[in-house]
């Protein structure tokens, strides 16, 4: 299983994350021209190289007709920084402008941009959530500038192209302190940066400033697949990308890239016991459970409080989905208290694949890992065909050859 490894030890900020995925790229140089030829308006993009504590990586520079953004001072390009003698004037857009950067004039693929703006979407539930404002009003100062945008799209054009099967992340590095932004003197991590890396494991540390910021929050909330240690890996490219400032510490974010034999995620499991429901109410809050996101849902019998019998109501969802699915367990079931349990989940490595029989179209489900292998045709697809030949479940199998 390909498998992506992000170190985030020193945090994570857009342009170290694009400059550290640019080195796992082939050819890292043509990647940058078709980047610089993507349509980012009024936007250069330089790779050159940077060493920080004796090791060499690179660092991305992002052009804004012919100056560079963010604060030099800070630790990153700070996503939403102003007032450090900035020689143009800054762009502050919205959600709207933004989709129109993108989706009207940028030459990348479709999912790319649906990723971009996945993305952004994060950043401005969080700006909303922090400053009190409906999403449609967020104005994104720095992080809705050209520069983010190279950031963010750079990061899912590397991501499209590096295609890894899984992406696995350590715990965030924050940093401590306090960081100057549009708004004041904030707290680190910024307000905006806390809401996105909540449900992520995080912590401070000795170093001062902001190691993370919203936009690298962001981009690592939507492409993890978990947070926790490096897995067994067979590691085949390593990429460093380059903060701006200098620290004791090497100032930047590792990406490691390779195969692994497992894949291993973290799911939130989520429970609650009902005693006044009935079997049509509980299958009708499944069936709202599983539109809503839910990986499973499942129920046991249970014996309850006053002898009555009961059901225990078990979902497992993925983290990020957590507090919509809750929301949907307390409308569509009489509980008034629900469990949680973090835990990991083994799983297959699964891929589905369509082909045409004599008896019409045929999806078959493949699943290995763990030195096993798995075939399964399609329920409905099989029972199309029993039905129609008037045949059982079995002898439909060896018709088409299972």
């Amino acid at each position: 299983m390909r498998t992506l490894y992000i170190d985030c030890g020193m945090g994570a900020a857009g342009d170290m994350l694009s400059a550290a995925l640019l080195e796992l790229h082939p050819d890292p140089d043509a990647f940058v021209k078709k980047m610089n030829q993507a349509g980012i308006p009024g936007v250069e993009i330089i790779k050159e190289p940077a060493i920080k504590c004796g090791i060499t990586g690179t660092h991305v520079r992002v052009l804004v007709n012919g100056v560079e953004e963010g604060a030099v001072e800070h630790h990153h390009h700070h996503d939403h920084d102003h007032g450090h003698g900035h020689t143009h004037d800054h762009v502050h857009s919205g959600m709207a402008d933004i989709e129109h950067i993108v989706r009207g004039h940028l030459d990348i693929p479709e999912e790319v941009k649906d990723d971009v703006m996945n993305v952004y979407g994060l950043i401005a539930e969080a700006e909303s959530h922090a400053h009190g404002v409906p999403v449609t009003q967020i104005h994104f100062h720095e992080v809705g500038t050209m520069d983010a945008v190279a950031d963010i799209t750079m990061v899912a054009m590397l991501m499209h192209e590096i295609a890894p099967d899984q992406v696995v992340a350590s715990p965030v590095h924050v940093g401590s302190g306090t960081v100057k932004c549009a708004h004041g003197i904030l707290p680190v991590p910024a307000p905006a940066t806390a809401f996105i890396l909540k449900g992520i494991p995080s912590y401070g540390g000795a170093f001062k400033g902001e190691l993370c910021t919203p936009t690298g929050a962001a981009l690592l909330k939507y492409f993890v697949n978990r947070f926790g240690e490096m897995p067994v890996m067979r590691v085949e490219a390593i990429g460093y990308g380059m903060g701006t400032k200098d620290f004791d510490a090497a100032n930047c974010l590792r990406v490691m890239l390779g195969e692994s034999e497992d894949q291993t995620d973290m799911v939130t499991e989520l429970s609650c016991n009902v005693d006044d429901m009935t079997a049509e109410e509980i299958g009708f809050a499944m069936e709202k459970l599983f539109e809503g996101g839910a990986l499973e849902v499942f129920t046991v019998p249970a014996g309850m409080k006053k002898n009555r019998p009961g059901t225990l109501i078990t979902v497992i969802c993925r983290q990020q989905d957590k507090e919509s699915i809750v929301k949907l367990i307390f409308k569509y079931t009489s509980t008034i208290g629900i469990r949680e349990k973090l835990t990991t989940r083994y799983v297959l490595e699964r891929r589905e694949e369509e082909f045409d029989t004599p008896y019409g179209s045929v999806r078959l489900k493949t699943s290995e890992g763990y030195g096993v292998r798995k075939k399964k045709y399609e329920y409905e697809n099989l029972a199309r065909i029993a039905n129609e030949r008037g045949m059982t479940l079995q002898e439909t199998r060896k018709l088409i050859g299972e």
